[in-house]
């Protein structure tokens, strides 16, 4: 599991640089066109092109915080052993949607590849931005799926017994 912290934890620290990348150049865009009358071609696409790849790759450290939204409406005041299955069959799930989304990805970066797909205005090769989502949804993969065999409880980021998740409670 450190293996899996690791990956984890360095593809967040990715997806905050890329995002803090796309703010300075939003900003820089915008003083231009504000001040001068200057723009940054392509801005807009670099935007959409970074956030996607930033949101696939912040999914591992949410997965491995526990940090997508629990309802436990129903399950509120179940005992432990069926919360702790309940939680075991949504990594499962999640595992498996991740999978199928990796693999669709795949084909899709494939796709685009083969057929020389570009964004508009900049031309950039659209297999690029697909290549960047394959890992992340590979590693969430594997996360989920580590806590469905072993729970969701079974260590934090500290490699300590874990004291629960942060949940969202209906």
């Amino acid at each position: 599991m450190k293996i899996l912290q690791s990956l984890a934890k360095l593809s967040a620290i990715l997806a905050g640089v890329l995002l803090t990348g796309i703010t300075l150049m939003t900003c820089i865009s915008l003083i231009g066109r504000n001040t001068v009358g200057i723009t940054l071609v392509g801005d807009f696409e670099l935007t959409g092109i970074a956030t996607g790849a930033a949101i696939a790759l912040f999914m591992p450290w949410c997965q491995l915080k526990r940090g997508n939204i629990i309802v436990d409406f129903f399950t509120a005041r179940a005992h432990a052993v069926v919360n702790d299955r309940f939680d075991r069959l949504g990594a499962f799930l999640l595992a498996l949607v991740f999978a199928l989304l990796s693999w669709r990805t795949t084909l899709g970066g494939i796709n685009a590849y083969a057929t020389h797909s570009s964004s508009m205005m900049m031309g950039l090769p659209e297999w690029i931005v697909y290549a960047a989502m394959v890992p992340p949804f590979v590693l969430t993969t594997a996360i989920a799926l580590y806590q469905t065999v072993f729970g969701l409880h079974s260590l934090d980021l500290a490699g300590n017994a874990a004291s629960g998740p942060e949940q969202v409670h209906a």
